[in-house]
This record gives structure tokens, sequence and C-alpha cells, in this order.
């Protein structure tokens, strides 16, 4: 089992700036992939950015060149730093990791909330 811990969530103001941490723990070895998610209300949860342990990423669209993923293998943790926040951001943000291409892990959920 896997357990994921989120933190860095809050309130931030539009153009305002946010760092996600994730930690991963317990039987935490051949994460391949860690990522995060969000889901804003009465929406479905989308995947906003992706890392490999390799460190290839992958980004949403609505993210890209705004949020950068990172990770740290040594400490399987990873990182999501949002900069240029807008309101259409605001969501609760998931970290996910996936272990052997089989087993997929979530957070609790981190609250990211954008005033305009």
């Amino acid at each position: 089992q896997v357990q994921l811990v989120e933190s860095g969530g809050g309130l931030v103001q539009a153009g305002g700036s946010l760092r996600l941490s994730c930690a991963a723990s317990g039987s935490a070895f051949s994460i391949n992939v860690m990522g995060w998610y969000r889901q804003a209300p009465g929406k479905q949860r989308e995947l906003v950015a992706i890392i490999t342990s390799g460190g290839s990423t992958n980004y949403a669209d609505s993210v890209k060149g705004r949020f950068t993923i990172s990770r740290d293998n040594a400490k399987n943790t990873v990182y999501l730093q949002m900069n240029s926040l807008k309101p259409e951001d605001t969501a609760v943000y998931y970290c996910n990791a996936n272990q052997y291409g089989v087993y997929n892990y979530w957070g609790q959920g981190t609250q990211v909330t954008v005033s305009s």
C-alpha cells in the first residue's frame, strides 16, 4: 500500500503562485508515474500534469507555460509549482501515483482557490 499526503493548497489572488507537494510513503517503491489531477465543483476530475520516474512530463493545455511539475525520486515526492493562477484554476487538487503500471493511489486532495 502507498499513502499520499498533499500539502500547499490555499487561497491566492489571480496572478499569484502556489506550490503543492505530495509525499508518498508505505510501500512506495517502483512508482513510475506521479501526477496531479483536479476537480472543480460540478466537473469531472481532469489531468493537470504527470511526470515519470525518468523525468518525462505531460501537461494539460490549460496549464502549459504556467505550471511546472517536478519530482524528487529519493524522497518519493512530487511538486506542482503553479504560477499566474487564474480563477478557473480553482479546484480540489489530487495527487496520484501509479505503481508497477497497475496500482493507482490517490491523495486526500487539497483545495486551491483563486480569487479574481
